[in-house]
């Protein structure tokens, strides 16, 4: 099943009774807190939406924190209210915890509560006693405490035209778009207008296009005024976080502030024997032209060239973010490589310092003790462990983020595919995990480029958990399962039964193939090891040592 990839903000506009409602949806996942935190600006509310059953989860604490820390009114929704282990009030009370530990000061405890059932188009002031009961019920009780709700801040329209750049789109007839809020003035067709930042005018320009939204559709409109959300055509250079102003008053507003990122990987063009066959941008400067274009747009995202090779080092706020922009490219036909995650380190007063996270895990009551061993080799400390009324348990634990890399396939493993677990960035504190032992086993290494064959897998099945089946391209150097030792082993995959005529007619194999495991890219990615690349094309994830020959490997090792 092909994954939907949907970590970006979306702009819609409709017009409800004499007004007209802008909303702006974000990624809920803190992993992706670039795209919230460009465009909180724009908004004058926010809508939290919780799961009647799931309850609050650590995405929900970041998205609310940084809704309040930007002073926005919210409106709390518990949609999905239908479901049968819908447990709403409690969820309700959770939620409220949740403020009064994120909440800055009273006014924010004061927010108004609906219950919904989105997929159905229904939403309501009171929780109803018997939702079968609820035909001709309609979004109308969201809508108007929209309208009451959220003030409708009047903004200056006499004043000279201003506008944070908050993020940037691409249209393939009128190229580059700057998409913000206009804070004061008016903007029409043809108007020159000056791109500013902190060091004053970067340039003038006169404006080609102007859009707005209307419903999911851009509409071309001559005027905007304050207020509106707008994506304006005709500068071809500019990033997230400048100004755009009346030439006469070139006004800077504050750039946005985002987060600094806790993870780097080294990407760069494939070398592997079978490099070029399946990918059409396979060159580092391909590779540089689309990391640059991300990194416009990307606000959390940090790119550096690699002064010892063609590589590029890619440093994001998790492994969440840095797959979607490798499964990104690869449906757009890049072929590269991949190292292994790692966390990057802070000084602060003289101290280094690692991040750590709070880790919400969800999982069947008989797998309790699993998680917890799991967790415990990892020395993660945990915060607090519930019962759900859905029958299952929820642990929380604090953990390094170094100590957590490599964690969703075990855990998935050990709780047989039932555990749900989602992290949130909690800080830095000074490193105490040091290095942990190797949690996975050695690798299966190809001696030989060649095809796998029915005979050569039926002689190395029994050594361990392979993840490649007969009739398929294998290389040397290529890892072709997981060992059940902790040494690395070289197997033949790609072994030919010898054929004799002295075989009776009943004779035959009689042994039968292990399913193969096949693995996503993240669970590539939490499987690498430090003398690892994952080889990444559109058509296939292979796993492969860096030096390919046994011998190159031997001679690393004794370094």
């Amino acid at each position: 099943m092909k994954k939907v990839l949907l970590f970006c903000q979306k702009i819609h506009q409709f017009f409800y009774g004499d007004g007209k409602i802008n909303i702006i949806d974000t990624p809920g996942h803190a992993d992706f807190g670039g795209e919230v935190e460009r465009v909180l600006n724009m908004a004058s509310g926010a809508i939290l939406l919780v799961d009647a059953a799931e309850g609050p989860l650590p995405q929900t604490r970041f998205v609310l924190k940084k809704a309040l820390e930007n002073k926005l009114k919210i409106i709390l929704i518990i949609n999905k209210i239908d479901k049968k282990d819908a447990r709403p009030l409690a969820v309700h009370a959770e939620v409220e915890n949740l403020f009064l530990e994120l909440a800055h000061d009273e006014s924010a405890l004061d927010f108004t509560t609906l219950y919904a059932v989105g997929r159905d188009g229904k939403a309501f002031y009171e929780l109803p006693e018997d939702y079968s009961k609820t035909e001709g019920a309609d979004l109308k009780p969201l809508f108007d405490t929209i309208v009451k709700e959220i003030e409708d801040v009047s903004l200056p329209v006499n004043e000279p035209f201003q506008m944070l750049i908050s993020t940037l789109d691409q249209d393939a007839y009128v190229g580059k778009l700057c998409v913000g809020k206009v804070t004061r003035g008016t903007c029409s067709v043809n108007q020159t207008i000056a791109l500013v930042d902190e060091n004053g005018i970067k340039g003038t320009y006169k404006v080609t296009k102007l859009y707005t939204s209307e419903g999911l559709q851009r509409a071309q409109v001559d005027k905007v005024t304050a207020g509106d959300i707008v994506a304006i055509a005709g500068i071809p250079e500019l990033t997230i976080g400048q100004t755009v102003t009346d030439p006469a008053h070139p006004e800077a507003l504050p750039t946005i502030s985002v987060e600094e990122p806790t993870l780097k990987i080294t990407l760069g063009p494939n070398t592997s024997p079978f490099a070029g066959r399946e990918g059409d941008f396979t060159t580092s400067r391909q590779i540089k032209e689309r990391l640059m274009k991300e990194k416009e747009v990307n606000l959390g995202l940090r790119i550096e060239p690699d002064d010892q090779s063609v590589n590029f080092i890619i440093s994001g706020r998790g492994e969440l973010h840095l797959s979607v922009l490798i499964e990104t490219m690869r449906r757009e036909g890049f072929e590269m490589q991949v190292s292994r995650p790692e966390v990057l380190y802070k000084q602060i007063e003289g101290k280094t310092c690692e991040p750590f996270e709070e880790v919400t895990i969800d999982v069947q009551p008989d797998y309790v003790g699993a998680v917890n061993e799991e967790m415990g080799k990892r020395r993660a400390v945990m915060q607090s462990m519930h019962n759900e009324l859905t029958g299952t348990a929820r642990l929380v634990f604090k953990i390094a983020s170094a100590n957590l890399l490599g964690i969703r396939g075990t855990l998935m493993t050990k709780t047989r595919g039932t555990a749900v677990m989602s992290s949130y960035f909690l800080g830095y504190e000074p490193k105490t995990s040091g290095g942990l032992e190797s949690l996975r086993g050695g690798a299966m290494i190809a001696t030989q480029t060649a095809v796998s064959t029915t005979y050569g897998i039926l002689n190395v099945q029994s050594r361990g958990t392979l993840f490649i089946g007969p009739a398929e391209q294998i290389y040397e150097g290529m890892v072709v399962g997981v060992s059940s030792r902790q040494d690395d082993m070289e197997v033949n995959v790609c072994k030919v039964k010898n054929l004799t005529n002295n075989r009776s007619s009943g004779e035959g194999v009689t042994d039968s193939l292990t399913p193969h495991t096949i693995m996503t890219l993240e669970e590539c990615l939490d499987f690498l090891g430090d003398d690892e690349l994952l080889e990444v094309t559109p058509k296939t994830l292979r796993i492969r040592k860096k030096f390919l020959k046994e011998a190159q490997r031997r001679a690393a090792n004794r370094k």
